[in-house]
């Protein structure tokens, strides 16, 4: 489980319960706000289309597992504390949430949609869910700003001809996962002199925002969409051009906790992130009444949305791919096709063997395509849910 989403938000908007619905663990959960002060990490999936059937072949997963032809591949789930306007300056649990936070990769932001929370996590009616948009995104410039900026001193106070700016920043910011090639091009990007002196309080906002941005992207789960409110919320920022770069995914916690928990009881048959399900056992009117509201939220939206807004959270906005570990001969030692690894959109049949095991990258000869049995050098970039084997002298 080497990539680790964030949740994200304000207090009581449902967070808790995403990430119940997500893991299917018991963390605190409360429509107040503070539930969560101590960050709870628990294992979630995300699906690819399982390799095993090219093969004529049934997997046997070593982590994760399959089910329907899809194999759900683990990754880490972390609920963090609730975020107030402010937290950059150490408001509410302000420096512990950013603390927690930037050690995801990817951030999942759960909004309520219903417009029923305030900015302070309280009960309200007609809040509108934007607002828990832009505060949210306010709050990590201004912090990536205050960050930006002791590097910009750190710079100011040295002789220019002595360091590179992009070297000085990238070291104050190596935190975030950045280096000084990443920031030298988003700078230039930005039309910015490599000298911070010429730049105005706008332009190191805008830097801050962009690297922000880059190193944690970002995901809208739009909670409560269960709801009218929600719904029309729904409508109203997804055809909003000023909301057209936001990433939002519709989603209903509710209904996705509800229909594990049936199907746990045996009572329907459903696999996360199903567009519908199944009613297995007999049940009450009320219990057959609350099922088929959920399968109309479900057929409308496609899903519940928890587990989408986790696969895009990976696959769009990181642009992960999955890559199955392989043995062109057929003859499997551990059960056919074992293991799947997340890998980058760039990463190489070396980078693959890396991933496995440093051992198996420091010994690598080649990788094999077991599909088309074709051989892989080091710097051939694999595809997703490619299947390879390695041959290493390891």
């Amino acid at each position: 489980m080497s990539y680790k989403i964030g949740l994200v938000g304000k207090p009581s908007v449902g967070k808790s319960s995403f990430f119940n619905a997500a893991t299917m663990n018991d963390v605190p959960e409360g429509a107040y706000p503070f539930t969560t002060i101590d960050p709870a990490v628990g294992e979630a999936y995300v699906r690819t289309d399982c390799a095993a059937p090219d093969f004529d072949e049934e997997c046997q997963p070593n982590t994760g597992y399959c089910e329907h032809g899809k194999r759900f591949v683990a990754t880490q789930l972390v609920d963090v504390a609730g975020l107030i306007p402010g937290a950059h300056e150490g408001k509410g649990l302000g420096n512990q949430f950013l603390t927690d936070l930037n050690e995801a990769d990817v951030l999942v932001h759960i909004v309520d949609f219903s417009g029923k929370t305030d900015p302070e996590g309280e009960p309200t009616e007609g809040h509108d869910p934007r607002e828990d948009i832009d505060f949210l995104e306010e709050e990590l410039d201004q912090w990536y700003l205050g960050i930006l900026e002791k590097g910009i001193e750190r710079f100011e106070s040295k002789h220019m001809e002595e360091v590179e700016l992009e070297v000085e920043l990238a070291e104050q910011m190596s935190a975030f996962g950045t280096n000084k090639d990443e920031l030298k091009q988003i700078m230039l990007g930005l039309g910015l002199d490599l000298d911070p002196k010429t730049w105005s309080d706008e332009d190191e906002l805008e830097l801050a925002r962009e690297i922000r941005k880059r190193t944690k992207p970002m995901v809208v789960a739009a909670n409560k969409l269960d709801t009218p409110e929600g719904q029309e919320n729904y409508a109203e920022i997804t055809e909003d051009p000023e909301y057209e770069d936001v990433t939002v995914v519709p989603c209903s916690v509710h209904a996705e906790k509800a229909l594990k928990n049936a199907a746990e009881q045996g009572v329907v048959d459903y696999t996360a992130g199903d567009e519908d399900f199944e009613i297995v056992a007999d049940v009450s009117d009320e219990q057959r009444e609350g099922l088929e509201q959920i399968r109309e939220y479900v057929n409308e939206f496609g899903g519940t949305g928890v587990q989408e807004a986790l696969e895009t959270a990976l696959f769009e906005e990181l642009g992960l791919k999955a890559v199955f570990t392989g043995d062109a001969s057929l003859n499997w030692t551990h059960g056919p096709f074992p293991d799947v690894f997340l890998l980058p959109e760039d990463a190489t049949a070396q980078d693959f063997a890396y991933h496995i095991h440093s051992d198996i990258g420091d010994g690598f000869l080649h990788g094999i395509d077991c599909r088309s049995k074709r051989q892989l050098g080091k710097d051939t970039v694999l595809d997703h849910n490619d299947v390879v084997e390695i041959v290493t002298t390891a």
